[in-house]
């Protein structure tokens, strides 16, 4: 298999350094540095001029930073996976609303890096018909004698209340009968259990982040694309969401 070319867009040259050593030290899937930049001018002149599978992308740079030329590379459309490089874990949530593949703290371990070249892998071999299609799935609500359908592809959230599941899109919520179990069994690929009280889109998944609760004191939550508040994680679910964020 032909081994995915990477750009390193660092301006620090000892940190393009270890990835250039962390990348050779990965096996399946290879990867080979095809070029290196130290300021986003530079690394734009390049993917003009050549092909590119990947882009390891600093935040922090003189002039132009990171996230201003993935901003610019994102309006343009096209162009290699991004994946953000950072010290700063607390830039994930924004990164993945640039449409980011994936995410990666400093000092970059060899086992994180390669799970990420094995996502990006993932993703570039899967031909559009084999995408998860939302559009064909739906819950049924029935309120106030009136019944209507709400797409799959548009809920963010379902959690259990004391007597029934508020469903939650960016545009509204609703009130569903039903058991939370039996959704997370019908729709596992699409949903995930963050809580015993809480199912999140997959989709919709764009963060991790420390979270102090009043009831529960310190912990974990959630950021959700189009959703404001975050969402608790419990101890037991945590595992499986930092699972579902990587992969």
């Amino acid at each position: 298999m032909t081994p995915l070319r990477v750009l390193l867009v660092d301006d620090e040259a000892l940190a393009r350094a270890r990835l250039r050593t962390l990348l050779g030290d990965c096996s399946t899937p290879q990867a080979v540095v095809a070029g290196e930049a130290s300021t986003a001018a530079q690394a734009l002149a390049l993917l003009h001029s050549g092909h590119f599978d990947l882009l390891l992308l600093d935040i922090h740079m003189p002039g132009m930073d990171g996230v201003q030329l993935a901003q610019q590379l994102r309006a343009q459309g096209g162009g290699p996976a991004v994946v953000f490089v950072t010290a700063h874990a607390g830039h994930a949530l924004q990164a993945f609303d640039l449409e980011a593949v994936d995410y990666l703290t400093k000092p970059v371990r060899l086992e994180r890096l390669q799970q990420m070249l094995q996502k990006v892998e993932r993703l570039a071999n899967i031909p559009p018909a084999l995408e998860p299609d939302l559009t064909c799935e739906s819950l049924l609500i029935h309120d106030r004698g009136r019944s209507e359908r709400v797409p799959l592809a548009s809920v963010l959230y379902l959690k259990a209340e004391l007597k029934y599941i508020t469903v939650r899109t960016a545009a509204k919520s609703y009130i569903l009968d039903g058991s939370l179990s039996e959704l997370e069994a019908r729709h596992a690929s699409h949903l995930l259990r963050i809580h015993r009280s809480t199912l999140v889109a997959r989709r919709a998944l764009r963060a991790l982040e420390k979270h102090f609760d009043p009831e529960e004191g310190e912990g974990w939550a959630v950021r959700l694309q189009g959703l404001v508040e975050p969402l608790a994680v419990s101890r037991r679910q945590l595992a499986a969401v930092r699972e579902a964020l990587a992969g």
